[in-house]
Order: C-alpha cells, then structure tokens, then sequence
C-alpha cells in the first residue's frame, strides 16, 4: 500500500524536500493511516511533519476521547500536534447551515489558518472520492464534478485517494495500529452516509471492484478534463479583454460554455446547467438575460459581456436587503420572519396555501444569495402547483388591496421571484418528499394580526 501512496503522491507532485506537511489528524483510521505513510515518506524525501487535529465539539465525550487518541498517538511517533476546538452548533445557527456544512466551513478556516506556508494533507480515500462521484451526479453535474475530489488543490494533497478504505483498515490492523471510530459515521442521518451505506453496496453487488474501477475512471477523467481547461486557457487568451469577449460565438459549445462559465463565477454570480445553456444561447445568436439583480449577460453575436442596466420604472422607492434568518424589515411597522425548520417537525405534505399563517420554502432549492424587496416593473412568478408564468401586477390588482399593495413583500434568489406575501411561493421550491430543511417565513404587521 505505502507503494501506491508513494506512486501517487510522485505522479501529482505532492511531496517536496525541506516542506513542512500539516497532517489532518481525526482519529480515524484514514487519517492515522495517512500520519504513518507521510510519515515513512518524510524518511525517504526530506520534508517535516506535523499533524493538526479540529474537535468539532458535537459528539460530547467522544469527540474529547478522539482528541485526547490523537495526542497520545503522536506523542508516540513524536510529530508535533496542535489541536483546536470550534463551536459548529453556534455557527450553524448563525449561518444557518446543517451541522454537516458548518463543521466543514469551520474545519477548512482553521485548516487555512495554521497551514499558511506549508502543505495540508487530508486522508481522503478512493471510497471517499467515489461516494463524492455518486454524490455530484445525483445533483447534477458535468464532466468536472464527476472527476471526484482533486488530488491537489492549492496546498491541500490528498495521497490516498488512490486507496480503498478496505486497504487502510488491512494496513493498520499489520501494523497493530488501533484508531477511533465516529459515531455519526455509522448513521444515515447525512446524505453522504446514505450513499456510502445503502447505494455502494447494491452497486458492489453489480461490481465487486466498483472502489477500482471509479478511481481508474476518476483518473481518466482528470486527463480529459485538463485537456479542455487547457482549451479554455487559450480561447480566454485569444478572445477575453478587459472584461469583454470577442467572437465567442465561434468555439465549440463545450469550450464556450466553460469560459462562460469561469467569466460568471469569477464576477461572483452562481452558475446552473439551465444559466449556462441560455448564455450560450445568447452568446451565438444574441439577446439579453437578467443574471441577478441589475446585472444582465449581453451579446449581439460576436461582442459578449455582463452589464449592469439600472431599471427605469414606476417604483422609485425601490427597497431590497439580503435575507436571512430572524427577523428582517423593509417596511415600518413591519417585519418578515424567516426560520429554518428541519422537515422532520412539520407534516412531509404540508404544502402551503394563501389562508395558511405561514410560508414554507425548501431551503435547498433556493439559488445563489436570496434577498427580500418590495415589488417592482415587471416581477413574474411561476407559483406551486402551476404550468405557467404570472404576472405579479395582475395578481396584485385583482386579489391584494390598495392599502397593502406598496408594503407586500418578495423575495427573489438569483433566478428570479421565488415568493410573494399574499400571492404564494414559485412552484421550483414547494417542499417535496425529498425536503430536510425548510424555510418558514411569517409576516407580521404592528397592531395586526399575521398578513398572508
């Protein structure tokens, strides 16, 4: 096994004499596997080691007893160790993040923190990757998500992810080495559980050396996708000025729409299969798309670019903050009340109608950054339950009063309207049987009782 992880670590250029090698430590068997062969590879290369390890302080006794292991474990192989605790519970409240989301933000933070200047090594495995693979396809992704996890990204190396989880627990148990086990590991309370539980092994039913074959595939992948972003190197070379592209139109959809790509993530803008397939669209034959907010992706067929367009319309008191969870207030006298429930607390089905005291959005099916506003020229819904667009205004006039109709409010992610007090929430995020985490959203008016 120490063979595979030195070819792999040689063939992605990972370790280098006289560097300094951050192990992340957890306890667990990947991560102690990998302290042992870094280990043994600083011997033959050159280079220091140490190992860090983050308490996540979710697990109680546990999570100080896989500390304390890790402590103890590199006392004995005398690597330095710093070790650093993080509140996720208050954090993922904060943010508003799952549990799962949050540790791995306050995990990467520190990680950035006391790795400045050397190299971080984390211990995922083939399995790892493959679960990641799975993962990506069933959210939806091109070629580049299911390449799996990168080998190396900036200075984080990644040397077992050519190794099975079956070969880790084989060296270790040669070796005599014990390590600790995480509980929540053994649940499916988290998506990526469920994979690694319940969809791997029916399809290790259909092929016993699935661990293998995905990380042959994984490889492959990488080498064709290279070779496209090499592409797309050139072309933002040949055909990308100062905020500007000339003669897109004329390159191959695939290259196209990678650069297109690249240009909306690198001005901060979120990126879907349906955004990619209208700019390219646009790209070839011309036409304008609200990207988000005031900003619009135009091209006349040969000059593409982003633009802000500032609106011209009736309603000069626009108003208009980023969401978030608690209270939020444009109105006087007014506020709108967001919190995030998990589905489990309310009824699978509850889809809510316009006498209900309350709104319930999926909170995973929103895009990008929401924020809530007053109306404005032009707003369109596609509500639940319904196969087509409406125009807001003519909903307003026929069923809102006029007393009302300048303090309803609306909240819009960056695809569009996704909710309208009074009018209803968009039909792509109703709650769903595959719903975990809900957005309840009340309004409440002083003197007033609850205004649906």
């Amino acid at each position: 096994m120490l063979d595979k992880i030195r070819d792999f670590a040689e063939k992605y250029d990972m370790l280098h004499p006289g560097c300094i090698v951050v192990c992340a430590l957890s306890g667990g068997a990947d991560s102690v596997c990998m302290l042992y062969a870094i280990r043994e590879l600083s011997f033959e290369i050159g280079f220091d080691v140490e190992a860090l390890h983050v308490n996540h302080c979710l697990r109680g006794e546990e999570s100080d007893r896989d500390e304390a292991f890790c402590r103890e474990l590199c006392r004995n192989l005398r690597i330095k160790f710093n070790s650093v605790s993080c509140n996720v519970k208050e954090y993922s409240a904060e943010k508003g993040l799952s549990c799962e989301e949050a540790a791995r933000e306050l995990r990467y933070s520190i990680f950035r923190k006391y790795t400045c200047g050397k190299i971080l090594s984390t211990a995922h495995n083939a399995d790892d990757n493959l679960e990641t693979m799975i993962l990506n396809l069933i959210r939806g992704t091109g070629l580049k998500g299911m390449t799996g996890i990168p080998p190396v990204r900036e200075n984080i190396i990644r040397p077992l992810l050519n190794v099975s989880r079956k070969e880790i627990e084989q060296y270790l148990k040669v070796i005599g080495q014990t390590y600790v086990t995480d509980s929540t590991n053994l649940t499916d309370d988290y998506t990526r559980n469920k994979i690694r539980h319940k969809i791997i092994p029916l399809m290790k039913e259909i092929n016993g050396s699935l661990t293998e074959t995905s990380a042959r595939t994984a490889h492959v992948l990488r080498i064709e996708n290279k070779l496209i972003e090499t592409k797309v190197n050139e072309t933002m070379e040949k055909c990308f000025y100062n905020g500007v592209f000339t003669g897109l139109n004329g390159y191959n959809e695939v290259i196209r729409n990678r650069c297109i790509s690249r240009y909306l993530i690198e001005n901060g803008f979120p990126v879907s299969h349906k955004k990619l397939d209208e700019c390219g669209r646009i790209a070839v034959n011309g036409g304008k798309l609200n990207i988000s907010g005031n900003f619009y992706f135009i091209s006349d067929g040969t000059i593409t670019k982003i633009q802000e367009i500032k609106p011209t319309n009736n309603f000069e008191n626009a108003v208009s903050t980023e969401l978030k969870i608690g209270e939020n207030s444009i109105f006087p006298n007014t506020k709108l009340i967001c919190e995030l429930v998990n589905c489990e607390n309310l009824e699978k089905n509850d889809i809510v109608h316009r006498k209900s005291t309350f709104y319930l959005i999926d909170y995973d099916k929103i895009i990008g950054k929401a924020v809530v506003r007053n109306r404005k020229s032009g707003d369109k819904i596609r509500l639940s339950g319904r196969s087509f667009t409406s125009s807001v205004k003519k909903i307003i006039n026929e069923t809102i009063p006029v007393s009302l109709r300048s303090t309803i409010h609306f909240i819009e992610d960056e695809q569009g309207t996704i909710f309208g007090e009074k009018i209803g929430i968009a039909d792509r995020v109703t709650p769903d049987e595959n719903s975990s985490r809900l957005l309840k959203i009340t309004i409440k008016r002083e003197r007033m009782e609850c205004v649906t």
